[in-house]
């Protein structure tokens, strides 16, 4: 257990970051930057004191990084700007929780109980007590697109979108999916008879997944910067690019960020998230990392003045009620 309470930490910490890196760099070059540097550390451990390349759960890491680390990431930095650094870790963990569940029924066989389908459905209630716009804020909001928030470095104000929902979504969905994908290459290196416990392991298996997602977000970073490249006044998603004369200037403390959010989030966070799905199940696993919202909302205010409702704040608790009751059965 003590490897998914360290994860959840870290990564409310992570998103902090990643929000500021954004403000500073711009989604693509945020997240890229933080995959390179974790890519050189974890590799230069996995390589010397770790397996490096090798293992019997090899396949299913690197497919577990496609999934999780490459696709789920794109999503949520694309969650991120949309529904804020709160919002976007409530939807994307609580709703993990459940798919991954259903994903180990349907494919590993793990039959889920009654009362476990019931914390299931208290998840998704308190998600979206917490995130479901009022109807004047979808009309306020419905022609704005992200870029017109506040462009300042230390905030982010949200902005509620069906888009951003959307990312939230597949960037559950990559984490819920991503996590069983490591459960099984676990499995796949218990049968060959490998170890598969302890945080040196976990730091080797990060790595494999990070190396995999790395490829996939840089891929999809060159790929924009083709598209853009033709067409700059429209990104790839077909929001409106930033002008020189509006964009924030990028100094040493733009990319200062970077690092803050690489070792709290793909390296030590990863590691820790790995550590702890070698030795229990993904449905314990990520009901306890979706208490991330909880930890979150206190530095989402202090650093971004991001003040949650009475409904937000109901809604997590109720979600995170759920997670825990999920976790007991």
């Amino acid at each position: 257990m003590t490897g998914a309470f360290l994860t959840t930490l870290l990564f409310s910490l992570s998103v902090i970051f990643a929000n500021r890196s954004i403000a500073a760099l711009g989604p693509m070059r945020a997240n890229l930057g933080r995959l390179t540097l974790a890519v050189l550390v974890l590799g230069s451990f996995a390589h010397t004191l770790g397996n490096g390349l090798h293992g019997a759960g090899l396949t299913w890491f690197l497919l577990s990084g496609v999934i999780g680390m490459g696709l789920g990431d794109l999503a949520l930095y694309g969650a991120l700007p949309r529904l804020g650094s709160r919002l976007s870790l409530l939807m994307t963990q609580c709703l993990a929780a459940p798919i991954a569940a259903l994903a180990e029924w349907l494919w590993l066989d793990v039959a889920l109980t009654p009362a476990q389908l019931l914390a299931g459905l208290i998840i998704l209630a308190g998600v979206a007590l917490a995130l479901a716009p009022k109807k004047t804020d979808l009309t306020k909001n419905k022609n704005l697109p992200p870029s017109s928030a506040p462009s300042s470095p230390s905030r982010i104000v949200p902005t509620i979108t069906a888009l951003g929902l959307t990312f939230g979504l597949l960037s559950a969905a990559g984490q819920g999916l991503g996590a069983v994908m490591s459960r099984k290459a676990n499995l796949a290196a218990a049968l060959a008879g490998e170890p598969t416990g302890g945080i040196a392991l976990g730091i080797t298996a990060a790595y494999q997944r990070i190396l995999a997602g790395f490829v996939i977000t840089a891929a999809w970073f060159l790929l924009q910067h083709l598209l853009t490249s033709r067409t700059p006044a429209v990104t790839a998603v077909g929001q409106r690019a930033r002008t020189r004369s509006d964009a924030p200037p990028r100094t040493w403390r733009s990319y200062a960020w970077i690092p803050f959010n690489a070792f709290s989030g793909p390296i030590l966070g990863v590691s820790c998230y790995q550590w702890a799905l070698a030795t229990t199940a993904s449905g314990i696993v990520l009901p306890i990392v979706a208490c991330t919202p909880l930890v979150i909302i206190p530095f989402s205010y202090w650093l971004e003045g991001e003040r949650p409702t009475p409904r937000s704040i109901l809604g997590a608790l109720l979600a995170v009620a759920g997670v825990i009751a999920l976790s007991q059965f």
